[in-house]
């Protein structure tokens, strides 16, 4: 399936070290591949992350900034960015450089008829501490089972998936979390490919193990109640 604009969305809060080296990646895995742009979102960061973007912006025509005045956390900047995208198609990464650019094209290369959403799964390539793994392996085994969204990966920062389909489901704070049980709730196909993961080398993680752990829960409750009363009717125009 051809895309003619992809637009990288990579939402970021304090990752002034990780901005130029990141952004390199970017373009070193996509020209030449895709006409794209990229969009980072500044979620009210403190640290010299503006400044880094304002200087890459003289040297990368492709970037774009959207600037939040206070963070708002990381689905609300994905969608501020989706909501500025002027490609149909968007992929997301995270901005710590854990996700792969080059993993990229491999997401476009699985996109076919009715897949909606293309994620990746970094399952046997997780370059976290003990306690992150683990803790990864026990919810997305627990959203799996029951939200029966068919991905093993969900909570990896690298996907792919169609504007329009994203902006027309349920908004709701950590939803970037859920979006394959969303996607499919909607009617979509979501399908995983294998990707890489690194090490964090610069600056440190803005979201505790505890905090995501103890939200989910909640927020997993609240798609199986969204999941129970999805409709999806059947349109003609007469």
């Amino acid at each position: 399936m051809k895309i003619h604009l992809l637009s990288v969305v990579v939402p970021v809060r304090n990752e002034e070290d990780n901005i130029v080296p990141l952004i390199d990646e970017i373009r070193a895995a996509l020209d030449g591949v895709v006409d794209y742009e990229i969009i980072y979102v500044n979620d009210g960061s403190t640290d010299a992350t503006p400044q880094r973007l304002a200087e890459m912006r003289q040297t990368c025509q492709q970037l774009r900034v959207i600037r939040h005045a206070q963070s708002c956390g990381q689905s609300t900047a994905v969608r501020s960015g989706v909501k500025a995208a002027r490609g149909e198609w968007i992929a997301t990464l995270d901005g710590d450089g854990q996700n792969d650019p080059a993993d990229i094209p491999k997401l476009i290369a699985a996109l076919e008829e009715g897949v909606e959403l293309v994620g990746g799964n970094r399952r046997h390539a997780r370059r976290d501490t003990w306690i992150k793994r683990i803790s990864s392996v026990i919810a997305n085994g627990v959203r799996s089972r029951m939200l029966k969204d068919s991905t093993p990966d969900t909570g990896c920062g690298l996907k792919l998936f169609r504007r329009d389909v994203f902006l027309d489901l349920p908004y709701f704070d950590h939803m970037h979390r859920f979006l394959p049980a969303l996607v499919i709730r909607r009617g979509g196909r979501v399908v995983s490919v294998p990707a890489n993961h690194r090490p964090r080398e610069r600056g440190q993680s803005n979201y505790g193990t505890l905090d995501r752990l103890m939200v989910g829960i909640v927020d997993l409750f609240g798609v199986m109640w969204l999941q129970r009363r999805a409709k999806r009717p059947v349109v003609s125009e007469e």
